[in-house]
């Protein structure tokens, strides 16, 4: 990655790269648009050395508000079926593709997600892969496609490979051993599934997670 590059994240990225020092400088980071509209930048929450790494796709209204990911509804969800999946949640690093909120205003008050853009996922992806040379996880869970297409490109299917062990692209991360990547559902789409069938998207949903984990130690 090129430090002139533009428009994008890269020239904000800070010359130590822990979690801490790339938490501190997102927060001014000016890679795209969404940071004139957002309350604040919302980075990932978690330790190094997480084995699993949880990547959804923008922080929602709750999670702009909060300066942290997951803490809305689909949160809730995600909790309650990685506690189903016997997951540790301390084991577990929680992150966005993108890092501020996009969206519109609906009545001129309330903010309706939108989803984020090719371009403003590019822009932001340099968090995003600093944050997995930080962490350094064993899996990384991609939560709908905009996360998995972040990583894996833009032709990425979770309708064709859900569920499957990939592999992340050598030339974007510099992490050994090379992290196997999961793709799932986001847990938000499970929560709007209102059908008959939504028991069964949820149980989906947590095997989902539970056979990403297999084999990480993900408990007490």
């Amino acid at each position: 990655m090129t430090a002139t590059k533009a428009p994008g994240a890269d020239r904000y990225l800070p010359a130590e790269r822990g979690l801490d020092a790339l938490r501190a400088a997102a927060e001014c980071c000016r890679g795209c648009q969404l940071f004139a509209d957002a309350t604040q930048t919302v980075f990932g929450r978690g330790r190094a050395g997480a084995p699993i790494m949880l990547v959804g796709e923008q922080p929602g209204d709750r999670e702009d508000r909060a300066g942290e990911p997951f803490v809305g509804p689909a949160g809730r969800l995600l909790d309650r079926a990685l506690e189903e999946a016997g997951i540790d949640p301390a084991c577990t690093y929680e992150t966005n593709a993108v890092k501020h909120f996009k969206f519109t205003r609906k009545g001129g008050k309330r903010r309706i997600h939108q989803k984020p853009g090719r371009t403003e996922v590019v822009a932001c992806r340099p968090w995003l892969i600093a944050e997995i040379e930080a962490v350094r996880p064993r899996v990384i869970v991609c939560l709908g496609a905009t996360a998995a297409q972040s990583l894996l490109g833009a032709a990425f299917r979770v309708s064709a490979e859900r569920g499957r062990q990939l592999r992340l692209p050598a030339a974007l991360a510099d992490v050994e051993p090379e992290p196997v990547v999961v793709a799932t559902v986001h847990p938000s789409a499970v929560l709007r599934d209102r059908s008959d069938r939504h028991d069964e998207a949820y149980r989906l949903f947590v095997d989902d997670l539970r056979s990403a984990s297999s084999g990480v130690v993900t408990g007490p």
